[in-house]
């Protein structure tokens, strides 16, 4: 399966770099992480939502979407372990994890995600999310593989 994680903002930071990047090849054992990027409008707040949105939809097609969301459902490591299992064991060949902007995202964009996601009910700097969401994807895998990797 590849995960394609669609977020809207600029490469990663060089200082956050080198570790998503760690993440992201150690998670490639098993399933495959690619980035993309969607550059800001750099329009005021609603139209940058909207535009924005619209942009990240138009990229989506008909893969399945995990929109991350402060205000989405949180799920534990071991959770997070069983919802990807779960999408291979269906025969998923791609699931879409959707970043929006700074502004966040369109109601529409909310109502096509299949899945709303919160890493936190903190709000966290995109790439700071970035390098998280890359550990705890690896962290998934390692739970599925009994790796060890998890301590509880």
């Amino acid at each position: 399966m590849t995960i394609r994680i669609l977020s809207v903002g600029k490469k990663h930071d060089q200082a956050l770099s080198a570790a998503i990047d760690e993440y992201s090849v150690r998670t490639a054992r098993i399933i495959k992480l690619d980035w993309e990027f969607v550059p800001p409008s750099g329009l005021p707040e609603q139209q940058a939502r909207l535009d924005e949105s619209e942009r990240l939809l138009q990229r989506v097609r008909e893969d399945i979407v995990w929109l991350l969301d402060e205000r989405g459902v949180q799920v534990d490591s071991p959770a997070l372990s069983t919802k990807l299992t779960d999408l291979q064991i269906k025969g998923v060949k791609q699931l879409t994890i959707v970043i929006g902007g700074a502004y966040g995202v369109s109601k529409r964009m909310h109502e096509r995600a299949d899945f709303t996601w919160s890493l936190s009910k903190l709000v966290f700097p995109h790439q700071l999310v970035r390098l998280i969401l890359a550990e705890q994807l690896y962290r998934a895998t390692e739970i599925a593989r009994g790796s060890g990797y998890h301590h509880v």
